[in-house]
């Protein structure tokens, strides 16, 4: 094993060991109860199974078959989940072939970020994720079930559901994914239509024919943002039947993979075969949330789990933060490179060996713990092997991953890597703590020091682009953009004009106390910056004008202003009526108590604390 891996992991058991303890004694206390419909009373199992055919509830009652939760975040706003309308009946007819039954125990709200992108309705976007949880909460507390399959893929949905379905420790649980969407015209043409569009080269026909050809169909948008990185991680967690994520939606191979999860969700619960089971608390340990961690590192991944896992991990009673994905990265290579670290899509990234590739290099790097609890039995190696064909009882077939990559521009060894060390850096200075993306930022952009110009919002600097205010090297910051303030929304908005100033050879960086999860692509974007401003951090010291560096290879983040000086200066405050917009309209009210009560991006945004 990495001595780097073993000493991260090694701290953070250290580091939890009275919040794990305390968490892992009342999983132990809820797996000594009677079964739910035992210790009930007639009328709650009256109402628990009132809607149930009459079998079912024979099976349920008298012949105390296991019961299956389903918690869906189905709808189809989502693409990635239009294909889940379908799949409680699936889980019901594959429950009752294998002796169980099965009952949608409650729906989870799903917002696509990019129907809200750049619009006031993003503002609740990572407030969704624990809006999820406490769905997911909700759904399960009817307490009937012996395992629960959780169907989510997207961004905030993923991360809400494991928050969630971990309150609830003590449970089995499988992940049951649905697949990306077809490929559509390349991230590269994409890329540039949008940039035409920022310089008004192109309009809003040109521009809403290439989005169409980009998002067309049923499945998971086809870069590596943070949907598909959701799925990496779950893989490496081994949360999901191994090599599901990534098998398109009408794909044969698709509905086999979701009856084998039905299997494995009965096979973990132990009530078929009378063995111990095995709960969702007990498998994400320490050593589960170390391996996606590295997993995000290595295959360049969404800089929102620098936020949502740790959430995560606080709800299994583990404390991490950002050093430690900061040492761990300095020694994870980057194994992948999926758009906006290449060209390749997931599909591509799939047929190069995908998921099962990374973790197979992975583990024989000694960079990943074998020895874990999965959904799939004891040990992470099975999630090395393909699911390639349906035998003829309608079992899924696996074979051993290929020894070399199938494109090894997109997926490479441990061994030659494309780059030594991960893609995600911790910058640490003067403006605070922050995160930085270099997977796909030129070598020569990794240290940008220029004059900054400070917006409130996205708007503000899109006008001042238009304008030709930054037609020169600067660091832009955008701040007032934290949990507290807003919502912290992601500010995609900002990628194309940012990109369109660094072509035209100006030296130019983004500073931001809001998000960008994967999208910066080619542009150096030190963001999650904490203490926000609004809670009166370093950033809200700046002045227009000072000059800000942004250094990749050192870690810092620095306004290089006299220590004397930037002790003295007032900290800036949110002009109230900026204030008072993100605050109203669109439902932006009913989460006021979330924005009081939310803690830094660092803590994990997290709001149930």
């Amino acid at each position: 094993m990495n001595s780097t891996l073993t000493a991260v992991t090694q701290r953070i058991r250290e580091r939890s060991a009275k919040p794990r303890g305390d968490y892992l004694a009342r999983i132990a206390q809820l797996n000594n109860r009677q079964r739910g419909f035992e210790r009930m009373g007639c009328a709650n199992v009256a109402h628990a199974v009132a809607a149930l055919p009459s079998n079912d509830k024979l099976r349920i009652v008298a012949e105390k078959a296991p019961h299956l939760g389903i918690v869906t975040a189905y709808n189809d706003m989502l693409s990635a989940h239009q294909p889940y309308e379908d799949y409680p009946a699936q889980i019901r007819a594959e429950a009752h072939r294998l002796g169980a039954t099965a009952q949608v125990a409650g729906g989870v709200p799903a917002m696509c970020d990019g129907v809200t992108q750049g619009l006031p309705g993003m503002e609740l976007s990572l407030f969704s994720r624990d809006t999820i949880a406490m769905s997911t909460a909700i759904a399960l507390t009817h307490d009937v079930f012996d395992a629960a399959l959780l169907l989510g893929i997207c961004d905030k949905i993923v991360p809400g559901l494991l928050i969630g379905a971990l309150h609830f420790g003590h449970l089995p649980c499988v992940f049951v994914p649905a697949g990306p969407m077809g490929t559509g015209i390349s991230n590269s043409d994409k890329a540039k239509v949008r940039e035409l569009y920022a310089q008004g080269k192109v309009g809003r026909d040109e521009l809403l024919k290439s989005e169409s050809a980009a998002y067309h169909g049923a499945g998971t948008c086809t870069f590596y943002g943070t949907a598909n990185s959701n799925q990496m991680l779950l893989e490496a967690m081994g949360l999901h039947v191994p090599g599901s994520a990534f098998v398109h939606p009408h794909d044969d191979l698709r509905a086999a993979l979701t009856r084998e999860a039905v299997g494995s969700a009965l096979d973990i619960s132990g009530r078929l075969a009378g063995k111990p089971a095995k709960p969702i608390g007990q498998l994400v340990d320490e050593r589960c949330i170390v391996n996606a961690m590295v997993a995000l590192l290595a295959t360049g991944g969404s800089t929102n789990h620098l936020i949502h896992w740790v959430a995560v991990a606080r709800s299994a009673g583990l404390l991490i933060d950002w050093t430690d994905f900061s040492d761990l990265s300095a020694v994870v290579p980057l194994l992948a490179r999926v758009y906006p670290n290449g060209s390749a899509d997931v599909n591509q990234f799939q047929a190069a060996g995908g998921p099962g590739f990374v973790i197979r290099e992975l583990l024989d790097a000694g960079l990943m713990h074998e020895d874990v609890l999965s959904v799939a039995g004891n040990g992470l190696r099975p999630y090395t092997f393909v699911p390639q064909a349906v035998g003829q009882g309608g079992e899924v077939v696996r074979e051993p991953m290929p020894a070399a990559s199938g494109d090894d521009g997109v997926v490479r060894t441990a061994a030659a890597p494309f780059s030594a060390t991960g893609g995600l850096k911790l910058l640490d200075g003067n403006l605070g703590r922050a995160v930085i993306k270099v997977s796909a930022v030129p070598e020569d952009r990794h240290m940008v020091e220029a004059p900054c110009r400070i917006f409130t919002t996205q708007e503000a600097m899109l006008t001042a682009f238009k304008n030709g205010e930054l037609e020169r090297d600067v660091i832009v910051v955008v701040r007032f953009q934290g949990p507290h303030a807003n919502g912290m929304p992601e500010l995609h908005k900002l990628t194309p004009p940012l990109a369109v100033l660094q072509g035209k050879g100006f030296r130019v960086a983004l500073v931001t106390d809001g998000r960008m999860s994967g999208a910066s692509g080619k542009v150096p974007a030190a963001i999650h910056v904490s203490p926000e401003a609004l809670a009166g951090g370093p950033l809200a010291r700046l002045r227009d004008g000072d000059i800000v560096r942004v250094c990749a290879l050192t870690g810092s983040l620095q306004a290089l202003v006299g220590d004397a000086e930037w002790a003295a200066r007032d900290v800036a405050r949110l002009d109230p009526a900026e204030a008072d917009v993100n605050a109203h309209g669109l439902g932006r009210e009913l989460f006021a108590g979330l924005r009081r009560n939310v803690l830094s991006a660092e803590q994990g945004a997290c709001t149930w604390l």
